[in-house]
């Protein structure tokens, strides 16, 4: 749950509810409510500095509508707990392909990558089967899609993992993760690129190479939407011409922000 994924991994996890308990046309027409968790830094945060806040504003803006929000963890029973209990009307940030909400087009593709010091043994890795991984410390978030090629790339008593679902108010397991590369208990990372990428936009010590050589599943590269309850296509087409209308405005502010962006088949940097 791009807010969660951002994730796949994550949405693929979340409570899911019976269709008869959608109700449509719930969507405000005085603000422009969103759903989000209150501590999923670098992308959504309660004080607003989070590149996903500050895309919601853009999008307030393109409505001529104030921006509220309804804040809930991300994981289990978000979805449930916030867009289909009607207290918001679009979650950020949403991995295109689950069945828990209706996707709009993606707004912009990322990518997994490695988080490595500029100057340590693994700085020219780009791809999870190189034997150049063999024998360091790495880290990955428990169940997220790299750590399934790690694991078959014969890394496993290499890695160490770190929990999905987390209140992230009280931890920060992407920060810890980047924090062990950095002090050197870890000599990489396996992160995605939202979470870690905006947190080494400036680090002189750190880098975060994409993941674009994978040739073997689970893909690396995600397709990030916006969610919106089932039925509601009005406002999805809404939201789609809103995307259209300003996706280098949107890909600017994305860019400022250190996301690592992809073209749509995950294969190159976009420009």
């Amino acid at each position: 749950m791009a807010h969660r994924l951002a994730l796949a991994m994550m949405l693929a996890t979340c409570a899911a509810v019976p269709a008869a308990a959608q109700v449509a046309d719930l969507r405000s027409t005085t603000a422009f409510r969103v759903c989000a968790d209150p501590a999923n830094a670098p992308m959504s945060m309660k004080d607003g500095s989070g590149f996903e806040n500050r895309l919601a504003a853009k999008f307030g803006e393109w409505l001529g509508l104030p921006v509220t929000y309804s804040w809930f963890p991300s994981g289990m029973g978000f979805i449930t707990k916030t867009l289909r209990a009607g207290t918001c009307d679009v979650v950020m940030g949403y991995a295109q392909g689950d069945e828990l909400v209706q996707n709009t087009n993606h707004y912009y593709t990322s990518v997994f990558g490695i988080v490595a010091r500029r100057d340590g043994p693994l700085a020219d890795v780009d791809r999870l089967g190189d034997p150049a991984l063999k024998g360091h410390p790495l880290g990955v978030i428990a169940g997220s899609p790299p750590a399934t090629i790690m694991a078959r790339a014969g890394l496993a008593k290499d890695m160490r993992g770190a929990d999905l679902f987390v209140d992230r108010r009280v931890e920060d397991p992407v920060g810890e993760l980047i924090e062990g590369v950095r002090e050197g208990s870890l000599d990489a990372a396996v992160l995605w690129g939202p979470l870690a990428g905006p947190r080494l936009k400036d680090d002189p010590d750190l880098q975060f190479t994409p993941l674009l050589q994978e040739t073997t599943g689970p893909k690396m590269f995600y397709r990030i939407t916006m969610g919106v309850r089932l039925g509601e296509q009005e406002w999805k087409r809404q939201l789609n011409s809103l995307i259209r209308r300003h996706q280098d405005e949107i890909d600017a502010l994305l860019h400022e922000a250190g996301v690592p962006l992809v073209d749509d088949y995950g294969k190159a940097l976009a420009p």
